[in-house]
């Protein structure tokens, strides 16, 4: 490479640093100018700052949380309740984040009887949402190089005790590198690609068919989170989670 280029390519580099550096530092002072407008009671307008920083792709769980909060105050429950559930899944263990969603939960008209998540999944959803899909990936690679290096150590070593060693914690961290695999994937699987939504409107009826001449099995009220397993056209069969199903249109749901 000529030394033209390489100036241009350095220049380029410093350029995108440059101004992913700057729209991160644009993106917290409009975060906190949002902060202000909500601590002054502005809350339409605090909601509109942070609702521009969410459109541009921006994603944490204390945007999410505060937008919740700004729609709380609104008086507008489903939203809020969508951008709680959001905040949760990139931040589920937050006492504040769950005790707003119980709150909100309170205001909204349907109860079912829940069928308890079986231990083991709501474990297993819980560690994959306690770090991020990015962070899972970089332990498992992580762990993947040093048990090769730990695997090289087993296989050369010319001490006993080395062996030893070497091949328990090769297996170690071989486990480690499948199991961050397995946390990475469905931590995706669960923010990326959730197949819960809520109900938008006021009033919904669940038909027994993906048409408006299918029978009404329930009536829904706006708030309700459900869980999407699947779609034909313009319609979306739901799953309460009393484990009933039924059709209701596709833009009544808002997914999490």
């Amino acid at each position: 490479m000529n030394t033209k280029k390489q100036y241009i390519l350095i220049l380029l580099i410093i350029s995108l640093f440059v101004n992913t550096a700057s729209s991160q530092g644009t993106d917290k002072d409009k975060f906190y100018q949002g902060v202000t407008y909500f601590s002054a009671g502005s809350y339409k307008e605090a909601l509109q700052v942070w609702t521009d920083i969410y459109n541009t792709g921006y994603r944490s769980a204390n945007l999410d949380y505060n937008i919740g909060n700004a729609y709380f105050k609104l008086n507008n429950v489903p939203y809020a309740i969508l951008f709680y559930e959001r905040a949760s899944l990139l931040k589920p263990a937050d006492e504040d984040i769950n005790y707003n969603i119980q709150v909100a939960k309170t205001l909204i008209v349907d109860r079912f009887q829940e069928i308890p998540e079986l231990f083991f999944i709501k474990w297993y959803n819980f560690v994959s949402l306690f770090l991020s899909t990015n962070s899972w990936a970089k332990i498992s690679l992580t762990s993947f190089i040093l048990f090769l290096l730990l695997l090289s150590l087993y296989i050369y070593s010319p001490r006993h005790r080395y062996k030893v060693i070497g091949f328990w914690l090769a297996f170690f961290f071989i486990i480690l590198s499948l199991s961050s695999v397995a946390f990475a994937k469905r931590n995706k699987s669960l923010v990326y690609d959730s197949h819960k939504a809520i109900i938008s409107i006021p009033v919904i009826s669940g038909k027994s068919s993906p048409d408006k001449s299918g029978n009404d099995l329930f009536v829904l009220h706006e708030g309700t989170k459900v869980t999407i397993e699947d779609e034909v056209g313009e319609w979306t069969e739901i799953r309460l989670s009393d484990g009933n199903k039924g059709w209701v249109p596709l833009n009544t749901v808002i997914i999490i």
